[in-house]
């Protein structure tokens, strides 16, 4: 079997994820990295024995070789993709890009374009298509069990702390430099609605807002950095970057979310980045501007409806969906399936989180290694059907994210017309 050749473009969080499931394959091979900082990069060089003549800090300098692998994985930031991705692809390259495609409907149409021209594998990282949670759902919708579906409804709870983490302080707080909320947290979430359900959508219309993330809400005598803000304040704050970063260390934990702050997490280091960094802003004195909540409803053909809501304000991160059909229910209820059928009144309960071994599966449920393990069969066998978030039914997903923002601003419904 001949060696696929991988190159890393971004060392950040997801690149490393991804790049360290690729170490359980055969016959594949992570041989180059682009990276601007030096210590996220030297991990995936240390990982994989990189040579130097393969280490990049910028992609550019790479573009500027001969074509050295048979693909890369973009895990750039969200405003970098459309110029990598259609960089990459037109030295026909095969692109695993992580989500969202791009900010704009238009750069995700010009990704699917360079794409196609170059006739490329493009897998976007829409990781819940590839969880063993979804495909159980996908096998109880396609076998007829529960009739023809006529509505989905699907919660994701972001949580309180993963929020503030992400959306206020992280990288993706402010829409004009990275993305609205729901495109860079919520669109695997359309997508996935749009998978089960199988058919295309009509017309979308949302509501949300930034509720409370507001200087207006900050608390009276509360410090613009929380190593700044007086005891009595930051007792009382449940977003003490103090407390619950710290908590993290505390345990033991060196990955994420501290390792975003440092990726060598000491005291001293953690301290440094909480005096200094963004990860260390009182969460009402931050350049946020994206939704705290966000409710999407769609309609599809046939009358089928779906409704997504997106929630900061909760005590755990997880999702929770009911699937409505002619005859019967699937209820998702923390990770467990419960599948009732109208006739018989029967209830089965379905675990689809567990491996063989009886361990829970991790990495967005199994989403993770699905995806890799996915875009490798495709490489492997040069056959894009293998990818089930291919070009242009991931563009359809993300169009609809747009049409949902578009219908949030200009409080009206929007057709899909409007966009494809």
């Amino acid at each position: 079997m001949k060696e696929i050749k991988i190159i890393v473009i971004g060392a950040g969080s997801r690149g490393e994820v991804y790049s360290s499931i690729i170490r359980d394959a055969k016959n594949i091979k992570v041989i180059g990295v682009a990276e601007l900082r030096k210590v996220y990069r030297d991990k995936i060089v240390n990982a994989w024995g990189i040579p130097p003549q393969n280490v990049f800090s910028d992609y550019h300098e790479l573009l500027a070789h001969d074509k050295l692998a048979d693909a890369v994985i973009i895990a750039l930031q969200d405003r970098m993709h459309v110029e990598a991705a259609i960089a990459f692809a037109d030295r026909k390259y095969h692109i695993l890009l992580e989500k969202p495609m791009a900010p704009t409907a238009g750069e995700c149409r010009d990704i699917v374009m360079a794409a196609k021209k170059n006739n490329i594998i493009l897998a976007v990282c829409h990781v819940l298509r590839f969880t063993p949670f979804t495909r159980k759902v996908k096998e109880l919708v396609d076998s007829g069990i529960i009739g023809e579906i006529v509505s989905i409804e699907h919660l994701e709870q972001v949580a309180f702390w993963h929020y503030a983490h992400s959306y206020v302080r992280g990288n993706w707080r402010n829409a004009a430099e990275s993305s609205p909320m729901l495109l860079a947290k919520s669109c695997h979430d359309i997508d996935w609605i749009r998978y089960i359900m199988n058919c295309s959508c009509e017309k979308v219309s949302s509501f949300g807002s930034l509720y409370h993330f507001r200087p207006e809400n900050k608390p009276k005598g509360a410090a613009d950095r929380c190593l700044d803000c007086p005891v009595q304040v930051e007792a009382r704050c449940q977003y003490s970057a103090r407390s619950f970063y710290f908590k993290y260390l505390n345990d033991g934990c060196r990955a994420w979310p501290i390792n975003i702050l440092t990726p060598e997490p000491t005291p001293e280091t953690l301290q440094d980045a909480l005096r200094d960094g963004p990860y260390g802003r009182c969460v009402y004195s931050c350049d946020n501007d994206v939704v705290d909540h966000q409710v999407v409803n769609m309609q599809f053909a046939n009358g089928k409806t779906a409704s997504f809501t997106l929630m900061a304000f909760t005590r755990d991160a997880m999702r929770q969906t009911r699937i409505f059909g002619t005859r019967g229910e699937i209820v998702k209820i923390k990770g467990k399936l419960e599948v009732s059928d109208f006739l018989t009144g029967k209830v089965d309960v379905i675990d689809p989180n567990m491996a063989d071994d009886g361990t829970i599966i991790s990495g967005h449920g199994g989403g993770d290694a699905g995806v890799i393990n996915a875009f490798i069969d495709a490489l492997r066998h040069n056959d894009p059907s293998r990818i089930s978030s291919g070009p242009e039914i991931s563009l359809e997903s993300h169009l609809m994210v747009f049409a949902a923002e578009k219908a949030r601003a200009e409080d009206r419904i929007v057709r899909m017309s409007e966009l494809i």
